[in-house]
């Protein structure tokens, strides 16, 4: 039984992704064919994402649906 595709495996493989971009360039062409890599600015924003995610779900569920607001001026 195949466990499922959690954050913690995304973030990996998108950390993989940077690093071929920063390694290897953006795209690249080999006599006819040409390879283009996901957009490194994407990348970065899907792991910030994750990492928000991961950060999220290490929190203590005591305050998980507890929001707060602040109101300046009055």
């Amino acid at each position: 039984m195949e466990t499922p595709y959690d954050a913690k495996q995304r973030l990996s493989e998108v950390n993989q992704a940077i690093q071929a971009v920063l390694l290897g360039g953006q795209s690249y062409r080999l006599g006819s064919r040409s390879l283009t890599r996901a957009d490194l600015a994407l990348l970065k924003a899907m792991r910030d994402e994750l990492e928000a995610q991961l950060a999220n779900e290490a929190l203590s569920p005591l305050f998980s649906d507890t929001y707060a607001a602040f109101f300046e001026g009055r």
